[in-house]
């Protein structure tokens, strides 16, 4: 993989926050949630938003 610009890693980090910041929210959603669909589908909301941080972390390495 080649070196990323300073650009590049700016937006990693700015997306990376997001998807972290989703996943603090959709927790806290899943947690309070009483309907189980709903509950369910914060807590899928939980899993991808882990996922695609996970995903993007990849690209520092």
């Amino acid at each position: 993989m080649s070196n990323l610009s300073e650009l590049e890693l700016q937006n990693l980090r700015h997306l990376i926050g997001g998807y972290e910041t989703s996943h603090c929210k959709m927790k806290a959603y899943a947690e309070q949630a009483t309907d189980p669909q709903v509950k369910t589908f914060f807590e899928d909301a939980v899993t991808c938003s882990m996922e695609n941080k996970q995903t993007l972390m990849k690209f520092l390495n």
